[in-house]
């Protein structure tokens, strides 16, 4: 009867993962110039980590079965004489998830005493031998305190391998930021003196070690045209005018008997008189005035950079149709977006909950954002012709009364309210 060997005792799981780090900027080095630049950074990060991340060993213990039983035989020592007496020996099979190699590392907290098994890919096998006729119950305590042993041992490898993961996050962010900047540092430079540049091959992919599983990471789209600063929409502007947007919905939210008089076409020139109130036009092109065909629109030369639509909440439909229209639009990667919802009947929190799983069964859907409340949820979208640009999406929901009838006769009277946008130009 195999009784397995020793887990944890062929190597030091802290010298391995030290190693690991240590080659996370040769990795960052390998990526190619024009695929760093023009993609998102989040996105260069994820890839790399897949590649570096450790999975700790997770055991399931409710998935344990039992081998064929077998008869095994044991050598004892009975008056100076070699005995071979007759055993029961058994096998439990317990699958597991996670790295292998971390079932050969040793943590940094351990005992003399390594528990034993038979490793193999997705399962470990757990041995136990004894006399003939075993007390079933007896056999299963000594199963489970083997376990448990290895539970332990698993449990002071998993807390290095989530401290080793969290590292790993960490500095390779920090060496894509700074290879990144250096990059565009030197294309910069190229450009300003003017000299034609030699083309060369460089390497599209790189190599990492400790290859665990098979993994097939969304590579970006080879870009073949140099790589040009793309225009975007300044962090703090587009926060000031979520900030106005967010004003603007709570003294709706709060004037009930006002904001049931208005149509959709009142709310958006209520907006308007908002946005046009902190923004102030210049040549640069950050004016609102009331023109084009999207709802809240901000252009940087012929490109829109930031693109808003409000809508009423018409059921699930509604947020699908919006997204295809602001997807539809020309944008550019870390474009600024915003859906603002207008709920005028239903219960508002089971609305806002349909909304957000709507907007993450898209099939651009990348990842939520950084705000994730009932008044204001975010997410990370790719465009619809380039993957590799990403679009920040505020969602933002308006809890607004039913319309009365006067605002059905104010809406009458005007324009329609498609033909009636928040725009900047």
């Amino acid at each position: 009867m195999n009784p397995g060997g020793a887990l944890f005792s062929n190597g030091d799981l802290a010298h391995t993962l030290n190693h690991q780090l240590g080659k996370i900027a040769n990795a960052v080095a390998g990526v190619n110039e024009d695929d760093l630049l023009s993609s998102p950074e989040s996105d260069t990060c994820r890839q790399i980590e897949q590649q570096f991340r450790m999975e700790p060993i997770v055991l399931e213990r409710g998935g344990m079965i039992i081998e064929p039983i077998e008869d095994g035989f044991a050598t004892v020592d009975q008056f100076g004489r070699s005995v071979r007496m007759r055993q029961t020996a058994l096998t439990v099979s317990v699958p597991y998830t996670g790295d292998r190699i971390l079932l050969t590392l040793k943590p940094s907290t351990f005992t003399f005493n390594p528990p034993r098994a038979t490793v193999r890919e997705g399962e470990l096998l757990i041995h136990w031998t004894g006399p003939l006729n075993p007390d079933p119950d007896l056999v299963k305590q000594s199963l489970n305190s083997q376990l448990d042993t290895i539970q332990q041992w698993l449990d002071w490898s998993t807390v290095q391998v989530m401290g080793y993961n969290s590292a790993a996050a960490q500095q390779i962010a920090a060496e894509v930021r700074s290879r990144k900047a250096r990059v565009l540092a030197n294309r910069n430079l190229q450009a300003s003196l003017g000299f034609p540049m030699r083309k060369r091959p460089d390497a599209a992919t790189y190599a990492v070690p400790i290859t665990r599983r098979e993994i097939v990471p969304r590579h970006p789209t080879p870009n073949f045209e140099p790589f040009r600063p793309e225009p975007a929409l300044d962090e703090a502007q587009y926060e000031a005018a979520l900030e106005v947007l967010r004003n603007q919905r709570n003294a709706l939210e709060r004037s009930p008997s006002t904001a049931a008089k208005l149509g959709e076409e009142q709310i958006r020139d209520i907006l308007l008189i908002g946005l046009n109130s902190q923004f102030e036009g210049r040549a640069a092109g950050e004016v609102f005035n009331g023109k084009g065909k999207t709802d809240i629109l901000i252009r940087e030369g012929d490109r829109h950079i930031f693109i808003g639509e409000c809508k009423i909440w018409r059921g699930p439909k509604t947020i699908t149709d919006t997204l295809g229209q602001l997807l539809g639009y020309l944008v550019w990667r870390d474009t600024k977006a915003a859906l603002l919802l207008f709920i005028r009947s239903g219960v508002p929190s089971d609305i806002i909950g349909k909304a957000v799983n709507k907007i993450r069964e898209h099939p651009n859907y990348k990842r939520d954002g950084r705000f994730a409340t009932d008044e204001r949820h975010d997410f990370v979208f790719c465009g619809n012709a380039d993957p590799n640009r990403e679009i920040q999406l505020a969602f933002l929901p308006f809890h607004l009364p039913a319309k009365t009838a006067t605002a059905d006769r104010a809406a009458a009277d005007g324009p329609a309210a498609a033909a009636h946008p928040i725009s900047v130009s």
